[in-house]
């Protein structure tokens, strides 16, 4: 797709022109539905393994003989430190050999990792092995959005960006509920085989079916010599000196912008309250409740519950500010951009206070043992800030 801003627009706003003929944006309608599909089904496993193990881990812990909460929790989370790291690699890859070698790529060692987790004969391996996993599943992840930008026109974006975006949110909630049954059932490695399983499958479909999205890959191809020029302005060096980009370019974010780091770290400190919690509930629930592995997995669906509530929320609010910066620039005559990026923050002063709250209520309450559904509250509160804190923040 290519774009150019317009002499005649206002500042802040993009034109975009026509798409050229004989791209993605002329597939059919049923052979985009099947590409946004299986890239958001990819985005829903990847953060539905980062916690499915949850439930199982007090078994998991046992059988390699260690009572270390810290240890625990790093295992559960080490995957989604994977997340942070595969994208330095995976975004800048797709741009020089395009998407769809990279979602094989990423699919065959998401497989692999979670079958080899599943023979892990010692912590120090799981975590190993976890971490590859969320490395390579970071993929659909990191280059989703874009696989749809290529695909679909902007002004008709939005549901197909909605769908995708189910899978970050929902994912690690329904994990937990899936992981206990498993758990209970079979074991804890048995997740690990499930989700190689899921993830081989997944694989084999994105290669039967996907095609390549990318525009200056499918221009390359379609005239020889554009590629063999394109392919050799793309020595080794500079294929080097992109993947470098890559890895510098958040380095220099985090340094050179405060406003990036301080959402940085704030969004890392969630994600840590998040994922210690996800550690907890078992231990928490079984311990001081008498629940099940397989009932605790439910437990998870107070932060799903929240969730989808801090969504709903985060729409109304959004919307509310937007007619209401319009508004403003109207009554002004302005012509700044009715919406500006600090804009879509707006909405944390609600919501993220509930977080801490969330965390008192879900302690305290267990602590003193108060019926089961008021921790089940706590957690509710923590999914619906932490939703709203996670889709302002990346807007």
């Amino acid at each position: 797709m290519s774009q150019a801003p317009s002499r005649s627009c206002l500042p802040g706003h993009i034109r975009f022109t026509p798409p050229a003929p004989n791209t993605p944006y002329d597939w059919s309608t049923a052979k985009k539905v099947l590409h946004i599909g299986l890239i958001s089904f990819f985005t829903f496993i990847t953060p539905l393994a980062s916690s499915m193990l949850a439930p199982g881990m007090p078994q998991l812990m046992k059988e390699f003989g260690s009572t270390s909460t810290t240890m625990a929790s790093f295992v559960v989370s080490v995957f989604v430190l994977g997340f942070a790291f595969g994208p330095l690699v995976m975004a800048p890859a797709s741009e020089m050999w395009g998407r769809l070698p990279v979602y094989w790529l990423s699919g065959a060692g998401f497989a692999c990792f979670n079958a080899a987790c599943a023979r892990a004969g010692s912590l120090d391996e799981l975590i190993a092995y976890r971490f590859m996993a969320g490395a390579f599943g970071s993929a659909p992840l990191s280059n989703g959005g874009a696989t749809i930008a290529d695909v679909v026109l902007p002004d008709k974006r939005a549901a197909a960006m909605s769908v995708f975006s189910l899978g970050p949110l929902l994912g690690p909630v329904i994990g937990p509920v899936i992981g206990g049954l498993i758990e209970d059932a079979y074991g804890w490695r048995w997740v690990f085989w499930v989700l190689a399983m899921v993830g081989g499958v997944q694989t084999i479909l994105m290669v039967t079916f996907m095609r390549e999205t990318y525009g200056p890959i499918l221009d390359a191809r379609s005239r020889p010599s554009s590629r063999e020029a394109s392919w050799s302005r793309l020595s080794l060096w500079k294929k080097t000196e992109m993947l470098g980009h890559g890895l510098i370019r958040p380095i220099k974010l985090l340094l050179f912008s405060p406003i990036s780091a301080v959402l940085a770290i704030y969004m890392g400190i969630v994600y840590g309250y998040l994922y210690l919690m996800f550690t907890s509930i078992p231990e928490t629930f079984q311990l001081f409740y008498g629940f099940t592995t397989r009932t605790v997995g439910l437990v998870y669906l107070g932060i799903g519950a929240g969730s989808v509530l801090g969504l709903l929320y985060f729409g109304v609010a959004s919307k509310r500010d937007a007619l209401k910066q319009a508004k403003h620039h109207r009554e002004t005559d302005t012509e700044a951009p009715a919406i500006v990026p600090e804009d879509r923050l707006r909405p944390l002063r609600g919501a993220a206070p509930l977080i801490p709250i969330g965390l008192f209520v879900y302690g305290w309450t267990a602590e003193y043992r108060v019926h089961w559904i008021a921790p089940v509250l706590g957690t509710a509160l923590v999914g619906f800030g932490m939703v709203v804190v996670f889709i302002a923040v990346q807007l």
